[in-house]
């Protein structure tokens, strides 16, 4: 039996911060060192950030990351420690992970795989290194092995995978398998999903078993550049069992997860697999692709040589998995959104309805998530929010105070701001200042009625006559949503907070948003979530909530409501669906139009089988209006705030689907629409 502790540690990182990001890895190092680990892996190019963009480019950028790595380097004292980090060579920038041992830079493993689909652009920024080429890196003046690389550390062979090579079909790991390592580090930068965490674990799993390894995953954690949402989640695998798994979206800086293996135990499992030899194909001075490092794993105390067990939540094995998942993801994106930004809080216009009840629900989530991990001072110091020294006592004094002092936090960083016109009614009005004042949020009431005239009439003095409902819906609905964005973005300024649009993805498919009204704001963090499931979510949270926190009773009131802009007079009895189309049959056409590629025609064909009550002709008329309004709104699209990535179906064009502004609108398509529905 030969035990070695090995730990993983999911960090949560800014791009080019480099002080932050170097004191957060030694702060990682010194939690694992104290744990007892011997090889440690940290997230893919943690030094200087997943989500530097085309900034990866900048030579300055290139020696910087270099110049921190050797800051940290007197760092790993004791242990081994493999960081990621941009690195050039020859004539292209290479996505590495520099192994660390014992105070030193023992050499560098390259990435193989690159990730270039979706969110991801990994090929504009780095080149993917040739499987079986080992070189030498020559910078200040050191000379430091590069490449397709084991790593012996003292007696314990270390190889990687780096993210994107676990989900490639030729996944370096059966080569690595192959040449008898024990431990394989994966450095991930692995965007959240929904219910993509089970298919790492499948990965990580089925990568012990396959290649009879030790498999340490470690992921970034938290909102790192603005759109994507790191979920965290280390997971530790052995012989194709879970030997360790961390707690995903924590609100740490860091979360450490360890685990006790056998290196006999994999030994003895690797010479039972049939594997391909692998031939060297080195450079031609026949260089060995393993380097050793001198190197003694700190001796496990009799009470650490206990396997870790899989520490998941509950929530991750209940029946809502996905509705934790987005208050969790959303909640931990807006919660560092606003750290990172060094906003001051959130500003909400606050309609009463679904869509900004969703978006202030989820701030006062961010709150009470980071306050069941941390003391609300210390959640309040993180938000950079002043606290008077008489809050300071009463919230120190005793726990009993603790939500009064969540309360008093939730308070100063969100701002409800209801804004009435002639066509706003109690229902709505009332709505939302009991979502407000059940949240402990601050509430105020604007009335913009008179904005709306002044405007009006301006518009009608211009153009010579009365404007008119009859002539002018457009015109005039849009005028009272844009009225109402003044108002809050100068509460937004004077208070330094930041103010967040409420549109879906839902209406931003079909354009169904006033652009400069509803969409203003700095950040859209529902925009990649459809209508239909946001309305399953908001009873959810009435009813249950997430796991240790518990439910927002005062939703009721949104929730009983008939989704509506309530921008027409009361008598028209105007709703969203009734405008549009169901919102259940809106997400399948964009699901069949937009996710699937399929025509106008495939998509009416998809909506008859799937709606079955609704008329064959009315499936029609809605298939082709959605195509018609999706065609015709893509610059709203272009427009939107930046938005939180959720899942793979998302309609951001800065990260997912592009489609261009001017088109032909699907003309020849919907004609083949309309006459296979005439038949």
């Amino acid at each position: 039996m030969h035990l070695i502790r090995v730990g993983g540690i999911a960090l949560n990182q800014t791009p080019l911060d480099w002080d932050g990001n170097r004191d957060r890895i030694v702060a990682a190092i010194v939690a694992a060192r104290e744990c007892g680990v011997a090889i440690l892996c940290l997230p893919e190019l943690c030094i200087s950030g997943y989500g530097c963009e085309d900034a990866f480019q900048s030579p300055g950028v290139q020696r910087m990351a270099w110049r921190v790595l050797e800051e940290i380097e007197p760092h790993t004292t004791g242990i081994v420690v493999a960081v990621g980090l941009p690195v050039r060579f020859e004539s292209g920038v290479y996505d590495a992970a520099a192994v660390l041992a014992d105070g030193r830079l023992a050499g560098l493993a390259c990435k193989q795989h690159l990730a270039g689909e979706g969110i991801h652009y990994e090929p504009r920024w780095f080149r993917p290194w040739p499987k079986g080429r080992r070189a030498q890196l020559a910078v200040d003046g050191r000379i430091v092995p590069i490449g397709d690389l084991r790593f012996n550390c003292g007696g314990i062979r270390v190889g990687f995978e780096i993210c994107e090579d676990a989900w490639a079909a030729d996944r370096p790991g059966a080569r690595l398998a192959a040449r008898g390592v024990d431990l394989i580090l994966n450095p991930s930068a692995s965007h959240f999903a929904f219910g993509k965490d089970e298919i790492r674990r499948r990965f990580v799993l089925e990568g012990s078993r396959a290649f009879g390894a030790t498999y340490v995953y470690s992921n970034l954690l938290g909102n790192e550049a603005g759109r994507a949402i790191y979920d965290g989640g280390v997971i530790i695998a052995t012989g194709g069992r879970i030997a360790a798994a961390g707690r995903r979206f924590s609100f740490t800086d860091h979360a450490c997860t360890t685990a006790v293996v056998d290196v006999d135990a994999t030994r003895l499992a690797q010479t039972r697999l049939s594997l391909e030899p692998v031939v060297s194909s080195g450079d031609s001075d026949g260089e060995s692709d393993c380097v050793s490092i001198p190197f003694t794993p700190p001796v496990l105390a009799p009470q650490r040589e206990r396997s870790a067990v899989d520490a998941r939540d509950a929530w991750e094995t209940a029946a809502h998995v996905k509705e934790e998942e987005f208050a969790r993801a959303v909640a931990l994106g807006l919660f560092d959104y606003q750290r990172k930004s060094r906003s001051r809080g959130f500003v909400v216009s606050a309609s009463g309805g679904a869509d900004s009840s969703a978006v202030a629900s989820l701030v006062a989530l961010a709150v009470r998530f980071a306050a069941s991990e941390m003391p609300v001072a210390e959640v309040a110091s993180r938000l950079g929010v002043a606290r008077s020294s008489a809050e300071r006592s009463r919230d120190d004094t005793v726990a009993a105070d603790a939500e009064a002092g969540m309360r008093r936090l939730i308070h100063a960083v969100l701002i409800c701001v209801y804004q009435s016109t002639a066509h706003s009614g109690p229902v709505t009005r009332n709505a939302a200042k009991g979502l407000a004042d059940g949240l402990g949020a601050e509430f105020h009431e604007f009335d913009v009625e008179c904005i709306v005239q002044d405007y009006r009439a301006m518009a009608a003095s211009a153009v010579g006559r009365p404007l008119d409902w009859r002539t002018d819906d457009i015109a005039l609905q849009n005028i009272q949503a844009r009225a109402r964005a003044p108002g809050v973005w100068m509460l937004a300024n004077i208070r330094g907070a930041l103010l967040v649009s409420t549109s879906n993805r839902s209406e931003a498919a079909v354009g169904y948003a006033t652009m400069d009204g509803d969409t203003s704001g700095g950040l859209a963090p529902i925009a990649g979530i459809d209508k239909a499931y946001l309305r399953r979510w908001l009873e959810w949270m009435e009813h249950a909530g997430p796991e240790g926190i518990g439910s927002f009773p005062t939703l009721h009131a949104v929730n009983v409501q008939t989704p509506t802009a309530e921008l027409r007079p009361p008598a028209d009895h105007q709703t969203d669906e009734a405008d549009l189309m169901p919102y259940d049959v809106l997400d399948a056409a964009e699901r069949s139009a937009i996710r699937d590629k399929q025509t106008p025609l495939e998509t009416w064909q998809r909506l008859q089988v799937d709606f079955p009550e609704h008329a064959a002709g009315q499936l029609a008329l809605w298939t082709e209006r959605f195509f018609t309004l999706w065609s015709r709104n893509q610059w709203k699209r272009e427009r939107y705030a930046p938005s939180f990535h959720l899942d793979d179906e998302n309609l951001d064009p800065k990260t997912w689907c592009r489609f261009p502004i001017l088109s032909g609108g699907f003309a020849r398509e919907l004609a083949e629409l309309r006459s296979a529905a005439s038949m």
